[in-house]
């Protein structure tokens, strides 16, 4: 293998894409190839593509656009949903070397090297594989990011995952102990469960609390983080582990829509009573627990009744943060054909008003957290300051220079909203 060779990589999207990502370059760099920024000359490009959205169906197109204009004899890859969605397209289009499915992802680095070995291979000559991803190097992160589940059963009537992830499909828990094991001893700090259902997840008899549990009694000086997880598959066994040290205070759970009306429609399996329950049930136990969601404006049907009820969720339930999506037709969806389309101007407004609330909200909990401490996991360094995210996923910036992958214990003492985002202002303790 000629060590000169360079490859560069694009991912949009979730933090599954990111996942897979990261695990690739890992294995390119163990084999000597040289990873570049995507601006500059490579041998390889990697576009690890989302089809979530239409705007990510542009952004994927235009990162694609960009490779191929930039090649000559370089190999371009794209890979990842939007492969599954437009195959056709996509391996029809002049200037993509090899279209990988979700499946085939992991075994992009072999097609890479049978590629400059000569040999007339394509994607589907490899068995596919949704797991066997290598383990990640420990100099992109802080933290680790585990998938321990892909796919999706629960087809709501605005989402294409289902149709380019598959059905769910659960990681052997042995598995996942074992590279949880693997990624702390090689000194990781933080554990990052990930996956497209979580909650859903199920090995044997033990499901996604039991996974929890068992990654709790693991050796070693770490924490575990949850990511975006739906608001089913788990309850107050739940609850109870996060009183555990190790278990972070925050989640990321998906509410969609503050109207029961819109969820119905939208195929989601809960009330607005159930989900804002479970919230009240966590933060009985955790008084400063941290939640933040997801809220789609402009889906088709929603009146403005069903919009205020949605701007009263997201200001009575406290979310720090809202990321919010504006409604986008998916072919393929039943959404995509119900009538009552809401027009993009409406879309674009409502969205500013979820936006507006998030900020206040986030403004707020930063406040409530002053005067506390946060145990800060550091990811950069500059000359005079740290920075990192505390148990509790709150940006905390401090005046002296630690480490990266340090823990310190910080007092929360001020807030910086000069920035485009604003963080918490920490002081060794």
């Amino acid at each position: 293998m000629d060590n000169s060779r360079r490859i560069a990589f694009k991912t949009l999207g979730c933090r599954l894409n990111q996942y897979e990502t990261d695990a690739l370059i890992s294995e390119f760099r163990h084999l000597g190839y040289t990873v570049v920024p995507f601006s500059q000359p490579a041998d390889v490009y990697v576009i690890n593509t989302c089809t979530v959205t239409n705007q990510s169906d542009h952004k994927s197109r235009n990162m694609i656009s960009q490779a191929i204009r930039r090649t000559g004899q370089s190999v371009v890859i794209a890979t990842g949903c939007m492969v599954n969605h437009f195959r056709e397209q996509l391996e029809q289009q002049p200037g993509i070397t090899y279209a990988v499915d979700n499946e085939r992802k992991s075994s992009i680095v072999s097609l890479v090297e049978a590629h400059f070995q000569g040999k007339m291979v394509s994607p589907g000559y490899f068995p596919g594989d949704k797991f066997h991803f290598p383990l990640t190097d420990r100099s992109f992160h802080t933290r680790s990011l585990i998938k321990i589940q892909d796919g999706c059963d629960n087809y709501c009537s605005y989402c294409i995952i289902p149709r380019v992830r598959g059905r769910a499909v659960s990681r052997p828990l042995p598995e996942i102990l074992d590279n949880i094991r693997q990624v702390t001893e090689a000194g990781f700090k933080e554990v990052v469960l990930t996956g497209v259902n979580i909650g859903r997840y199920q090995y044997d008899n033990q499901n996604f609390e039991d996974l929890v549990e068992r990654i709790l009694q693991l050796p070693g000086n770490f924490r575990l983080r949850i990511s975006s997880i739906e608001p089913e598959g788990f309850g107050e066994k739940l609850f109870d582990l996060f009183s555990h040290p190790k278990l972070t205070p925050h989640l990321h759970l998906c509410l969609q829509s503050g109207s029961d009306t819109i969820l119905k429609r939208m195929h989601r399996k809960y009330d607005v009573k159930t989900f804002m329950a479970m919230m009240e049930s966590v933060r009985k136990r955790y008084s400063d627990f941290n939640f933040t969601t997801d809220i789609i404006v402009g889906f088709p049907g929603e009146t403005e009744e069903d919009f205020k009820q949605s701007v009263t969720i997201a200001r009575e339930a406290r979310f720090s943060h809202i990321h919010t999506f504006k409604y986008s037709k998916r072919d393929g969806t039943l959404a995509a054909r119900m009538e009552d389309q809401i027009p993009e101007v409406i879309k674009t407004q409502r969205s500013r008003v979820i936006r507006e609330i998030s900020a206040s909200n986030k403004i707020k909990y930063y406040h409530s957290m002053l005067n506390k401490t946060q145990e800060v996991l550091f990811e950069k360094k500059g000359k005079g300051f740290s920075t990192g995210y505390g148990q509790h996923y709150i940006p905390v910036i401090v005046h002296n220079e630690f480490a990266n992958n340090s823990m310190r214990k910080v007092m929360l003492t001020d807030i910086d909203e000069g920035k485009k985002e604003p963080m918490l202002i920490g002081k060794p303790v």
